[in-house]
């Protein structure tokens, strides 16, 4: 049998499931609803879950292609001590949740940006938000927000790597 890494969590697969997409599996087998179905062909980014790292459109992803990956939903994204993300907040204080239906594929695409560039250009993030889809905010707030979150990871990084002292 094989298996998938769902945020942290080990999960085995059956011959049936490998026949799913994975947002399906997610939000069928797994209940992790945070995942959104918006268009089914991978155009609007709202299923946009993180591969290995990589933004990646969940509902064109075959389970096959998932299977021995490192999957991380929006349910994934909470900071270590249980709080919101520094991207979630990020969100949150740049206003840039209306409805609230793209926000999980906007967060994932940020985390998957700053993991790459923690200083990203407005430019930068502009293009790595592209395949995201958001009726209600318009973009600015959001790319407010990933500038924000950006900071807010930055400050975290230096706290701890200045809490870990030196010599």
């Amino acid at each position: 049998m094989e298996e998938i890494t769902v945020n942290g969590k080990v999960f085995k697969v059956s011959e049936s499931d490998l026949k799913m997409s994975l947002i399906d599996y997610l939000r069928d087998r797994l209940d992790l609803t945070g995942t959104k179905n918006g268009c089914n062909i991978g155009v609007c980014g709202a299923c946009t879950v993180l591969i290995d790292g990589n933004s990646k459109r969940s509902c064109v992803v075959p389970m096959i292609k998932a299977v021995g990956k490192k999957i991380v939903t929006i349910e994934g994204m909470e900071a270590e001590d249980g709080s919101l993300h520094p991207i979630q907040q990020a969100f949150i204080d740049a206003g840039a949740i209306q409805c609230g239906f793209c926000t999980p594929g906007m967060v994932l695409s940020a985390q998957s940006l700053l993991l790459k560039n923690k200083t990203p250009s407005r430019e930068q993030i502009k293009k790595a938000l592209a395949g995201n889809l958001c009726r209600c905010t318009g973009y600015q707030q959001i790319i407010d927000a990933v500038e924000i979150a950006a900071e807010l990871i930055g400050k975290e990084e230096s706290t701890t790597t200045s809490k870990g002292g030196g010599l």
